[in-house]
């Protein structure tokens, strides 16, 4: 695993989660919580080989917002404020030999703004920080 100060703000294919299996076990078993307006389900398991540390998914309700335009715009800045906060993300598994699913679902009806996305991303990180502690320790 390359260093925090060496690692590069990237979302490459790999860590996106689109294994039917992966999503399906994610949302049947995972833990979630709320960081509004986003609704985080994580799900950690043993590394495999082939696997990348954390695979994500972005997910906004076409029954909130009707017009795929806006649909894509919420992902973009949902991807794009992970992308930059990405190494929040990883250090919390350096230490572990596990991997890591995570689903960012959008709940709010308005368009956001990247301010407003980006300091939940770091608030997920934070409570995803905690409840990782929290399940060490039991």
């Amino acid at each position: 695993m390359e260093n925090k100060d060496t690692y590069r703000n990237t979302f490459p294919k790999e860590e996106k989660l689109c294994r039917t299996k992966s999503i399906d076990r994610l949302f049947a078993a995972g833990n979630s919580f709320i960081a509004y307006p986003l609704r985080v389900v994580y799900c950690l398991e043993d590394k495999a080989n082939d696997r990348p540390s954390i695979s994500v998914l972005t997910n906004v309700s076409k029954k909130k917002f009707k017009r795929a335009v806006k649909r894509n715009r919420v992902k973009r800045l949902i991807r794009e404020a992970y992308r930059l906060n990405k190494a929040e993300y990883i250090g919390l598994l350096e230490s572990d030999d596990k991997c890591m699913d995570i689903a960012f679902l959008y709940l709010k009806n308005e368009l956001p703004t990247y301010q407003e996305i980006e300091k939940s991303i770091k608030k997920a990180s934070a409570i995803l920080s905690d409840k990782l502690k929290e399940e060490e320790q039991e």
